[in-house]
């Protein structure tokens, strides 16, 4: 604890230094849509990300992802991924999100790197982009965003959060002051409105929304052909994750008809071993389930192998806002004014 009153010091210190110029902001020569949390990872920010790059594609903008590549290797301080249906980067080279949303997403180019200001100029010169989306973004203070986009997750109770090193979080909630909008996550496994009534007190700005995560496909590990759903029904199923939050994915896995007799959860990016596979398929034959199921982002994380033991199942999610219309509404209405001013 008193390393997290130190650790609010700083980023107070931070934002600060930023807000009044002591520290340089730059700017693109194209809008940027930051998506970020308060929390470290675990609020659904990748299959949002997708969400909202689809959405700005279906109303005619050329998007393009800025990011960090957590876990990957060191290389090239800048890694272009461009367009392409059969591209697929390796999660270690970029890092497993980004090779996720490559694979999700074959129309939007991506580019990996720290300093996401250049990452910015490359994707404009070199792919001709007319909006960036800042993933993992909020922080990201050193550029200027035209919209800031806040998650957070209905499963995490606010009160119980406190700073880094302590907690998870990485700001205050008076952080979300600089926030446009709010989307709470995971409603479809909690209430979300006594956070919304903690928003409220906090006097918070921005316009809150709800979304939930649901199952779009269940794809074959090692195949990679689509399992059907109803050929599958309620299997007995031993779910293992290494993600932010794993206590929603298995509850998740549940709410979509698995009998789920066993999970194991790993950190966050885990690089999975042989072994580790061999553990999971012996527990889950000691539990009596019938298949391994985890998620989209852990299958690219798990060693490569032409046939399991027994099936092994990935989940590919999809994120859905509650008052769509009113999402788009805002989200448009910000990047119109943004590049009317450019």
């Amino acid at each position: 604890m008193p390393l997290a009153v130190g650790f609010r010091m700083g980023v107070a210190l931070r934002t600060a230094a930023y807000g009044r110029g002591w520290l340089k902001t730059r700017r693109l020569n194209r809008p940027v849509v930051s998506v970020g949390n308060l929390s470290v990872g675990g609020t659904g920010k990748t299959p949002f990300v997708a969400f909202l790059a689809e959405l700005l594609m279906k109303r005619g903008w050329k998007p393009g992802i800025l990011t960090r590549g957590y876990g990957r290797r060191k290389g090239a301080k800048l890694v272009p991924i461009a367009q392409g249906d059969r591209r697929a980067p390796h999660p270690r080279e970029v890092g497993d999100e980004p090779a996720l949303l490559a694979r999700k997403l074959p129309e939007v180019p991506i580019v990996v790197g720290a300093d996401r200001y250049r990452a910015g100029l490359l994707a404009e010169e070199k792919f001709g982009v007319n909006v960036h989306i800042l993933d993992d973004g909020f922080q990201h203070l050193a550029l200027a965003r035209d919209l800031d986009i806040v998650l957070l997750d209905a499963t995490q109770e606010l009160l119980h959060y406190t700073l880094l090193p302590a907690g998870r979080w990485r700001e205050p909630l008076s952080a979300l002051n600089r926030a446009h909008l709010v989307v709470i996550t995971r409603t479809e496994l909690a209430d979300p409105q006594p956070l919304e009534i903690r928003l409220r007190d906090a006097k918070s700005r921005a316009s809150i929304f709800r979304c939930v995560t649901t199952l779009k496909d269940l794809v074959d590990v090692s195949s990679g052909k689509i399992a059907s759903r109803e050929s599958v029904g309620a299997a007995r199923v031993h779910a293992f994750c290494g993600i932010g939050n794993p206590d929603a994915f298995f509850r998740n896995v549940e709410q979509w008809g698995f009998a789920v007799v066993a999970t194991a959860s790993f950190p966050d990016h885990h690089v999975f071993e042989p072994s580790d596979v061999s553990r999971l398929v012996a527990k889950a034959r000691e539990a009596g389930a019938k298949a391994l199921i985890t998620t989209e982002k852990d299958a690219l994380n798990l060693p490569a192998v032409e046939k399991t033991e027994m099936p092994l199942w990935a989940c590919v999610v999809q994120s859905e806002v509650h008052g769509a219309n009113a999402f788009a509404e805002a989200l448009f209405e910000r990047l119109e004014a943004a590049k009317g001013s450019a």
